[in-house]
């Protein structure tokens, strides 16, 4: 082999390396939310920092050519108030190919029911933290899921999930007319269908659960489904939103039943945003008999944005009837409530960052 030859097939492999460099991409992504808050639980009440949903992560992509695509995500949650350790990807841990067939997942993400109905009209702060909405149901959470997401036709874009019970126990499953128990998780399917033309944002979810050996009702099957419909509407600087939600538990002879609405809006003047929500959850229907309380939450919240990424917040959050409405909520501070019935209420002020 000639110098010149050597010399030749050293810059094509170089030239070769960048090419794939260029075709692959990591981005190191997330957000700080950080607040100052008094929060009170019936006749109990604490002051301090709240980290509400502030996350690291790591996502990339792959051209594998020909209009195909591998990518992943891995993020977790990050407690920036006090720095804490045992950061997991607890939030996304997914694999992808991407194409002109749409999208295939692997591993654990949100459901797509949630994504395109209550999260889709979580304007204020995503969804995080105190003021999250604390009486959408959602089903099929975590991980062990296999997914396919459509592209987007006409404006319609769906995703299925199937997700692997691989026959895990939870320790706390929470069933509103069994109480706490423990069952074994069996397999799991989600159903999310998302409509976005200019102004106006439609979304339908439904999604089916099943748990076995519940100790409660002596082995038996314990079903959770859902199901619910989102609308959102932009008229100028004003934005609206709302949800309905029917939630249905089964578990030996016994059904129970719960219906659940919130409605939203924010109106943007300048730098400056408006937020208001207010949502409602029915009494739980047992067997057709009403019994338990409802819940209603409602949040008022004022967001400046300094730039595109950072914002200075203020807010307030009412929750009624936690306990008593099947609603385990103590607040970022681990209260203890006087009754089943006592109200939680937090008035904040706070700084969000993205990167």
């Amino acid at each position: 082999m000639t110098k010149t030859t050597r010399v030749m097939l050293a810059v094509l492999a170089v030239c070769g390396t960048s090419a794939a460099l260029a075709q692959s991409s990591v981005t190191l992504y997330g957000r700080i939310n950080t607040s100052v808050e008094h929060q009170k639980l019936g006749n109990a009440s604490a002051t301090g920092l709240v980290s509400s949903g502030s996350y690291l992560g790591f996502k990339g992509t792959e051209d594998l050519g020909n209009g195909l695509k591998a990518g992943f995500v891995l993020e977790g949650t990050v407690e920036a108030d006090t720095g804490g350790t045992g950061y997991s990807f607890d939030r996304q841990s997914e694999l992808n190919l991407s194409g002109n067939f749409g999208m295939l997942r692997l591993g654990s993400f949100d459901p797509y029911s949630y994504t395109v109905t209550a999260d889709a009209i979580s304007m204020h702060n995503h969804d995080a933290g105190p003021t999250g909405d604390k009486l959408y149901d959602g089903v099929l959470w975590g991980g062990n899921k296999i997914a396919y997401r459509t592209p987007t036709i006409a404006g319609f874009d769906a995703e299925v999930q199937y997700q692997f019970g691989e026959k895990q126990k939870d320790a706390k499953l929470t069933v509103p007319v069994l109480g706490e128990t423990i069952g074994t998780h069996k397999n799991g399917w989600d159903l999310g269908v998302n409509y976005a033309n200019g102004p106006l944002g439609l979304g339908f979810g439904y999604s089916n659960l099943k748990y076995s050996d519940v100790v409660a009702v002596s082995g038996a099957q314990t079903k959770f489904s859902q199901f619910a419909l989102r609308a959102s509407y932009e008229i100028g600087d004003l934005t609206l939103g709302a949800y309905y939600q029917k939630q249905d538990t089964k578990a030996a002879n016994q059904k129970a039943k719960r219906d659940v609405y919130r409605i939203s809006a924010k109106y943007v003047i300048g730098a400056s945003e408006l937020h208001a929500n207010i949502g409602q959850a029915s009494k739980y229907k047992v067997n057709g008999a009403k019994t338990g309380n409802s819940a209603t939450q409602w949040t008022l919240a004022y967001n400046y944005n300094l730039s595109k990424r950072t914002k200075v917040y203020a807010l307030y959050s009412n929750l009624s009837h936690t306990e008593s409405a099947g609603i385990n909520f103590s607040g970022t501070f681990n209260m203890t409530p006087t009754n089943d019935s006592d109200k939680f209420r937090t008035f904040g002020v706070g700084i969000r960052h993205f990167f």
